[in-house]
């Protein structure tokens, strides 16, 4: 027996019946109204453009944002190590030092 579940989503006006696990189904739902709204804010006034272009620009600012987050976080984590790094060097320094 699956355990996904249809969840239902409206997206710029558009209805659509999405599977989802019960677990996922609260991050699901975010998902759609963040899309919504960032379909609704590139539209803006523009009434006649076109939904695959809107959403198609939707995804790539949404994919940019993403990995730009990706690089941040990769850049955080190599700091860490550097830091982490230095600590083990000056640890094993002070412990390489000490009397025994």
């Amino acid at each position: 027996m699956s355990d996904v579940q249809p969840v239902d989503v409206r997206i710029l006006d558009r209805d659509y019946t999405v599977g989802v696990s019960a677990a996922e189904r609260d991050s699901l739902l975010a998902a759609a109204r963040l899309l919504d709204a960032r379909m609704r804010e590139l539209r803006g006034s523009n009434r006649v453009a076109s939904l695959d272009r809107i959403a198609v620009l939707t995804a790539l600012n949404l994919a940019h944002e993403l990995q730009q987050a990706r690089d941040e976080r990769d850049a955080r984590e190599r700091e860490l190590e550097r830091t982490l790094d230095a600590l083990h060097r000056r640890l094993d320094g002070l412990l390489g030092s000490a009397p025994g």
